[in-house]
């Protein structure tokens, strides 16, 4: 019924400081021999991206470096990164990171920030003095080079090429990156690279450098997979095993891309969502950018064993994702927007369904990361219902924001939706038209879970996800073998429902019965929110003692809980395969056991 939503305690602290914070103190000396060039490097109508280079032409090092300039009013910095941004009005300061401040002769830096408005710099000083420093004025960065192409492709190798990029005062070389890592720096238009992995997917990007030694923006990626058999083999069978990455659980749950690695899940799942994209002014945006594509990682913590460096086109979660699919080609991954916290915007996305769907096409083909998305997933909770905000879109409106998002994406994207499992009698089900947007969609994630929880505080108890009615249920019509039951008189093909489990517990205290429908005083107390708690806790801290409706629940002291467990995942996972439906999805990887036992019981129930 409901997705956890991201707490938002803790998150201000990540956050790059903003317009109105205090500006810096002055600059630490003159700046006669070194200069600061800006470069606009996106536009996306509501905002842009800036990038500015701060480059060393004399000729003894520089041990510190501020950038100001003024905006005009209007035009402000949103998020910055490889340098601490700060403002004072109008005007904006930009100092050096303790580990880039220091800059040998010839040596340059970049920094760059994500803005809003159409302003451009003005009064643009460095350390005090001109940005022209006396040697370079008005040196502009080279453009992006063109999208490279791939030809003469092997086992271990593939030939790039890319049209030139185009520069004020002439293109030096180019930078070939493989995967967002510098693999080769040549002065022609073509790269040949060489050492691959059979079967494996790449992802190239090309940078131009100027003769000062500017490196203008990254062309847009071009995906390779060499011939010859993968490393990992899918999933045998053809039921889609899909499961939620959450963006926010790379801080207080320490969960990375690289633990579906080490936990053996990637190698069994074939789909990936990854949640979640916001809704603002009707149109998709990226969320938590830091967490998205800057966070850096180190070469123990990612995927390839690779660090990040700081100048890279792409860093955080979108980047860590592009290494699993060259590890496990076989895993699509869908950008999710929406959610519990984020469905408040779908109303007025709805009013322009079609423009809705291009703002959404811009973020998923975002060509610092096009080639790590193959879909899109949306998570409306609820069209013409009630979740955290009410909808009053009316019963039409999901179905032509569906027709709108597959018109705009086109036959070669995956277009899924996450809905309400509510089938109950004019319930949820019934407030939208599911029936007939299932023709436009891939499949539907139906939410077969949190149809009971603490929310209830005195109960009765309940379990959350149960897969039938049972006698003492608390509403009929709260249950998964209803919702899917309902959603196929409504039209939807049976292919095109996914069961939902997950990964999680929730549970009342002050419970003195063992049974279901027993009396509470309350939530549970759990990790990150009362009330819930992630199975690989409960596993151990409150193992079940009782099945009912196809789920297992558990009493231990004043404790109840109810959850699924690797043998009631088997049992439901049998019974979506009696109904013939397209596969099962989950809510969400972290909560599964480091060695994934919950995501193994999937795989091997849907074989």
């Amino acid at each position: 019924m409901r997705f956890r939503h991201r707490a938002a305690a803790g998150f201000a602290t990540l956050l790059l400081p903003f317009a109105g914070l205090v500006g810096l103190a002055g600059p630490a000396e003159a700046a006669t021999s070194a200069t600061a060039t800006y470069v606009k490097t996106q536009d996306w109508g509501s905002g842009f991206e800036g990038k500015w280079t701060v480059k060393n032409t004399g000729t003894t090092s520089l041990s510190s470096w501020t950038v100001e300039w003024d905006f005009p009013s209007g035009t402000s910095v949103t998020s910055a990164w490889d340098a601490d941004v700060t403002s004072s009005g109008s005007h904006w300061t930009a100092k050096n990171k303790s580990w880039n401040g220091t800059l040998a002769p010839g040596a340059s830096v970049t920094f760059g920030f994500n803005g809003t408005g159409t302003g451009s710099p003005a009064n643009c000083k460095l350390n005090g003095g001109s940005c022209d420093g006396g040697s370079v004025p008005g040196d502009n960065p080279p453009s992006a080079p063109g999208t490279p192409t791939a030809s003469d492709i092997t086992n271990t190798s593939v030939k790039l090429s890319w049209p030139a990029a185009t520069d004020d005062n002439g293109v030096k070389n180019y930078d070939v990156l493989r995967d967002g890592a510098k693999v080769a720096t040549v002065t022609t238009t073509s790269y040949t690279d060489t050492g691959l992995s059979a079967g494996t997917d790449y992802s190239y990007t090309v940078q131009a450098r100027d003769s000062a030694d500017q490196t203008g923006p990254a062309s847009g990626a071009r995906a390779v997979r060499t011939t010859g058999s993968t490393e990992e083999p899918p999933p045998t069978g053809s039921k889609v095993k899909l499961g939620y990455f959450t963006e926010w659980g790379v801080y207080g749950r320490n969960y990375h891309v690289k633990n579906l690695v080490t936990s053996g899940s990637a190698s069994k799942i074939t789909h990936i969502n990854y949640a979640f994209g916001n809704v603002k002014n009707g149109q998709c945006t990226v969320d938590d950018t830091y967490a998205a594509y800057d966070k850096a990682y180190t070469a123990d913590q990612s995927v390839s064993g690779t660090a990040d460096t700081w100048d890279q086109p792409l860093r955080g979660n979108f980047n860590q994702l592009r290494q699993l699919k060259a590890k496990y080609p076989h895993i699509k991954v869908l950008y999710s927007f929406g959610g519990w916290t984020y469905s408040g915007g779908f109303g007025q996305a709805a009013a322009n369904a079609a423009a809705f769907a291009k703002s959404c096409k811009a973020v998923v083909e975002d060509p610092r990361w096009a080639d790590v998305f193959d879909g899109i997933d949306i998570d409306w909770e609820y069209p013409n219902a009630c979740g955290l905000t009410c909808d009053t879109s009316g019963a039409a409106a999901f179905k032509n924001l569906a027709q709108a998002l597959r018109a705009e994406f086109g036959s070669n994207y995956l277009i899924t939706a996450a809905i309400t499992a509510d089938a109950s009698s004019g319930g949820k089900i019934d407030a939208a038209d599911y029936g007939g947007a299932a023709q436009y969609l891939d499949w539907y994630n139906v939410m077969t879970y949190d149809y009971f929880g603490a929310w209830d505080k005195t109960g009765p108890t309940a379990p959350h996800s149960p897969l039938t009615s049972y006698s003492g249920i608390p509403k009929e019509g709260f249950n998964s073998a209803a919702a899917i039951a309902k959603l196929k008189t409504k039209g939807v093909p049976a292919s095109k429902l996914l069961l939902g489990i997950g990964f999680y517990g929730r549970g009342w205290t002050g419970v003195t019965q063992s049974a279901p429908g027993g009396t509470a005083t309350g939530p549970a107390t759990g990790t990150y929110e009362a009330g819930i708690e992630d199975y690989k806790v409960l596993k151990s801290s409150c193992p079940a003692t009782g099945t009912i409706a196809g789920t297992a629940y558990a009493h231990c002291g004043s404790n109840w809980w109810s959850y699924d467990t690797p043998a009631t995942i088997g049992t439901k996972m049998a019974w979506a395969k009696t109904q013939g439906l397209g596969g099962a999805f989950f809510w969400e990887f972290s909560g599964d056991t480091g060695n994934g036992e919950l995501v193994s019981a999937i795989n091997s129930g849907l074989q």
